[in-house]
C-alpha cells in the first residue's frame, strides 16, 4: 500500500474492500499497556510502550471485536486506510494496527497536550489571536483531507488534541471513525456525527459530501471565541431547526471584544446552502488570518470562562453522538 506525502493531491481510492495487514507477531510480543488515557463505548485508549526500542510511549487504541458490527468492522477498515495514507503535520499519525481474534489495537502518536477545549477552560489567557492560530492549523489540515477527497465528518473540540502541554494553539485532527472517501460530489448518504456540530444537509437527509467539515469547523471557531454554542434548545428536534435554518446570533456579550473579521469568517463557514459555503482554501484566503496590527485580537477571554464552564458541563451530559446502524455495509 504506497503512502501519501503532504505534497500530494491524488485523492484517495474507496475503501469499503481494504483489508487490515496480517502480523507475524502479536501486539502482546511487542508492546505492554499501562495508565488509562481515554475510554469508549466499544474501546479504551492507553499508553503503550515499545518493549525492545527506547522510542517515546504511543496512545493505543484497544477495540474489542466481540461488541462490533458487520458495519462497524467495515468503518473500521476505512479508517485505517484512510489514517495509513494521510500524512501532514496536523493529522494525528497512525504508526501500526494489529487485528487480533477479539480486539484490534492501533498503535498511535501520543500527543500529550489534551482536547482542545479542555485546555480554553482552563487558560484565562486565550484570546482571538489564538483561536485564529488553531483555526489556521484545523483549515490547513482539513484542506488536505479535502484535496485527497476525505471527508472527516465528525469535527469537533474533542477530536481536536493539542501537540503539548505549553503550547496552546498547535493541534492535530484525531478520531477518524467516521471519515469517508468522498468519490464524487454529494454522494455520501450516512447519518452520522455530533449533535451540535453536523450539517444542515445531512439533518435534511440530503447526499453531501466534504463541506459538510467545514460547518463543523463555523461551529467550532464560533465556540472558540465565544463559550457558546450557536445553536441551542431543549431539545434535538429544536436544535435541528435552527442548524437547518441558520439561525445563530453574535449577540450576546461575549461577542462584544470579537473582530468583525472573525464573525464574518463564521458566517462565510456556516452557510445552510453548501454551494455557499466557504471551502478549506478559501477560508485560509481570508483577511482574518492577514491582520497585521499587533493589537488586533490579542485581547484575552478571561470574561468569557463561565460560558465556556457552562458549556463544557452541558457537552458532557447532553452532547449525544448520532449513529445510525440500520444502514448496509456499502453506505456511504
Amino acid at each position: 500500500m504506497s503512502t501519501l506525502d503532504s505534497n500530494s493531491n491524488a485523492p484517495l481510492t474507496r475503501s469499503n474492500s481494504q483489508s487490515i495487514d496480517a502480523h507475524d507477531i502479536g501486539f502482546d510480543d511487542l508492546y505492554r499497556l499501562e495508565g488509562l488515557l481515554g475510554r469508549g463505548a466499544y474501546s479504551e485508549v492507553r499508553e503503550g510502550f515499545h518493549k525492545y526500542m527506547s522510542t517515546p510511549s504511543v496512545a493505543v487504541k484497544c477495540i474489542d471485536r466481540r461488541k462490533l458490527s458487520d458495519i462497524d468492522e467495515v468503518s473500521i477498515r476505512d479508517e485505517v486506510h484512510i489514517l495509513r495514507n494521510l500524512r501532514h503535520n496536523s493529522i494525528i499519525h497512525l504508526y501500526d494496527v494489529f487485528q487480533e481474534q477479539n480486539r484490534y489495537c492501533f498503535v498511535m502518536e501520543r500527543l500529550c497536550g489534551g482536547e482542545l477545549f479542555d485546555r480554553i477552560i482552563n487558560n484565562n489567557n486565550y484570546s482571538e489571536a489564538d483561536s485564529r492560530k488553531t483555526c489556521q492549523n484545523i483549515l490547513e489540515a482539513v484542506q488536505f483531507c479535502h484535496q485527497h477527497k476525505i471527508a472527516h465528518r465528525d469535527l469537533k473540540p474533542e477530536n481536536l488534541l493539542l501537540v503539548s502541554e505549553t503550547d496552546n494553539t498547535t493541534i492535530k485532527i484525531a478520531d477518524f471513525g467516521y471519515a469517508k472517501v468522498v468519490p464524487e460530489p454529494n454522494s455520501l448518504m450516512t447519518l452520522c456525527g455530533t449533535r451540535s456540530y453536523i450539517a444542515p444537509e445531512i439533518i435534511s437527509n440530503t447526499p453531501y459530501d466534504e463541506r459538510v467539515d467545514m460547518w463543523s469547523i463555523g461551529v467550532i471557531l464560533y465556540i472558540m471565541l465565544s463559550g457558546l454554542q450557536p445553536f441551542c434548545d431543549n431539545g434535538d428536534d429544536g436544535i435541528f431547526h435552527k442548524i437547518c435554518n441558520g439561525e445563530y446570533y453574535f449577540d450576546d456579550a461575549c461577542w462584544a471584544n470579537v473582530t468583525m473579521g472573525a464573525k464574518e469568517l463564521i458566517c462565510g463557514l456556516m452557510q445552510v446552502d453548501p454551494s455557499s459555503r466557504l471551502t478549506a482554501t478559501q477560508a485560509l484566503m481570508h483577511p482574518w488570518f492577514f491582520a497585521h496590527d499587533n493589537s488586533y485580537g490579542y485581547e484575552k477571554f478571561a470574561h468569557n470562562m463561565q460560558s465556556f464552564q457552562k458549556l463544557n458541563l452541558e457537552r458532557n451530559n447532553t452532547n449525544a453522538v448520532l449513529q445510525y446502524n440500520g444502514v448496509s455495509s456499502a453506505a456511504a
